[in-house]
């Protein structure tokens, strides 16, 4: 039983540090080092009771508004969950966009973004976008690069302040959540390669 556990606790560890190790020349934490390109990918972090962005998504739109405002990138694509009516990550995020100064005809919407696996791939497949800016938390930037870039997008990460905002007590359950999640996506992307929800 004793290797059953070593092997349950070194997985998820493993495939963490590999993730992690291989996009850290790709990774960002200040804006004005980011590499220019045309678009950035913005991924969904839930809502608020009141339908407005969470903290998290609040701080990657800002992030990504940011660039835009520099010229680092011309145009952001918001991917996020809009599984049922009362659920609707991307028009929270285009409408946050916009109070900040985004106009509309600069803002793609991916209605169909339910994981980083499917918005990175239906970046590439339904919007055609071949190079990107992506943006999130710290924490989730590993994986969001390296996901991209095994489907097809080149993309540099800038990663939005976490442990700093939210303390070692509120990032714990998703750091833990995170190291599942990166044996999830080597499984996806090396293995079964599954098709979106929508494509």
């Amino acid at each position: 039983m004793l290797w059953l556990l070593v092997v349950a606790l070194a997985v998820p560890v493993s495939s963490t540090g590999y993730i992690t190790l291989v996009t850290s020349s790709d990774r960002y934490s200040q804006s004005d080092r980011v590499p220019q390109e045309d678009i950035a990918i913005v991924f969904g972090a839930g809502l608020s009771a009141n339908g407005t962005p969470s903290p998290m998504l609040a701080d990657r739109v800002k992030y990504a508004v940011e660039l835009y405002q520099s010229d680092r990138i011309h145009k952001l694509l918001m991917t996020g969950d809009n599984s049922t009516i009362f659920h609707n990550e991307v028009m929270a995020m285009k409408r946050y966009a916009h109070d900040l100064g985004v106009p509309t005809k600069d803002i793609i919407l991916d209605y169909a973004g339910f994981s980083t696996y499917e918005s990175c791939y239906r970046a590439h497949k339904t919007f055609d976008v071949h190079r990107a800016v992506v943006i999130t938390q710290r924490y989730h930037l590993p994986r969001a690069v390296y996901t991209c870039r095994h489907l097809g997008v080149n993309v540099a990460g800038l990663g939005t302040p976490d442990r700093e905002r939210y303390g070692l007590r509120g990032m714990s359950p998703y750091w833990l959540r995170e190291m599942l999640a990166n044996v999830k996506a080597l499984w996806e992307i090396h293995i079964t390669r599954p098709d979106p929800t929508f494509l």
